[in-house]
């Protein structure tokens, strides 16, 4: 009888404890946190609106209405006034050029190197592993004038293949870091399995290890492709001219044009944005099979 009621009790306590349609009731803390959320979401919203508003309004419009009010009437004068003076399709080319070059070369690089230092268990992984995670923390102030030395020297100045190389080496560095952990822990019983098999080593890194890390490595090109298309000091010191320069650096170039007005940096700022947010929304879902890939076994 004891153990009866106590059941009950339990069930009643429970039932009560929920609202309608099977939810618990929220707590004071959970609308805390709901309110952080949703002011922490506007926050970072606010400058997207602000971007997107002012691109569409005209320079008088903005000096009267200010940055928060809606465009009286939608104005591209901005938009084009910015397509023109940089000449954005080329810039773009150019960006889409390095950063797809880079993502693809460093994610092999670091699959590669991940392979011979996870798998292959050379002698002083350790070792080269912290040599490549100091790699990563190296600031790129300091990288700047010998590596514009040496390619002064080899004629790669002011070229897109000199960014090439710096960014795939900066992030193979990462790559291989991270890629190393993941090969360290691979099973042994599916290699063992493969080498009795007859594979080689070339076929065992393409055949098993690729298929399944393939999630992993998805992510890591998405990442190196944003973070290069992103890239500000190193395309600005390495690209002079202006028929090599990328996204970010004609945007910055051009707000240091004293014939500038807010609605056309907005503008420029609006269609910097745009490919990097096509490119994610096509690959939103490799993003995040890929990052929740090693989550479930």
């Amino acid at each position: 009888m004891a153990s009866a009621s106590l059941v009950t009790t339990t069930a009643t306590r429970q039932r009560r404890t929920r609202a309608r349609g099977g939810m618990t009731r929220r707590r004071p803390v959970d609308w805390l946190l709901l309110a952080l959320v949703a002011i922490g979401a506007l926050l970072v919203v606010a400058p997207f609106y602000l971007v997107l508003v002012n691109s569409f309004k005209s320079p008088i419009d903005y000096a009267t209405s200010g940055p928060l009010a809606l465009p009286q009437h939608l104005d591209v004068t901005g938009i084009v006034n910015f397509w023109q003076r940089v000449d954005f399709p080329r810039k773009v080319g150019n960006s889409l050029f390095i950063s797809g070059v880079v993502a693809v070369l460093a994610v092999l690089i670091s699959m590669l190197n991940a392979f011979a230092i996870g798998i292959g268990r050379v002698r002083g992984r350790t070792g080269i592993v912290l040599l490549f995670l100091l790699a990563n923390l190296l600031p790129q102030e300091a990288l700047l004038y010998p590596l514009y030395y040496m390619f002064k020297s080899v004629g790669l100045y002011d070229n897109l293949w000199s960014v090439i190389i710096i960014f795939t080496v900066v992030q193979a560095a990462f790559g291989t870091y991270l890629l190393s952990s993941v090969y360290g822990t691979f099973p042994k019983e599916i290699l063992e399995a493969a080498s009795l098999d007859g594979a080689t080593r070339w076929q065992i890194l393409w055949r098993v290890v690729f298929p399944i890390s393939r999630p992993t490595l998805s992510v890591l090109l998405i990442f190196f492709f944003i973070w290069t298309w992103n890239e500000f000091l190193i395309p600005l010191t390495f690209l002079a001219s202006n028929d090599n320069q990328t996204v970010p650096v004609a945007i910055s170039v051009l707000q240091g044009d004293r014939l500038m007005d807010v609605t056309t940096i907005s503008a420029s700022a609006l269609l910097g944005i745009i490919p990097t947010l096509i490119f994610f929304l096509i690959f939103q879902r490799t993003l995040t099979r890929g990052i929740t890939a090693g989550a479930v076994k």
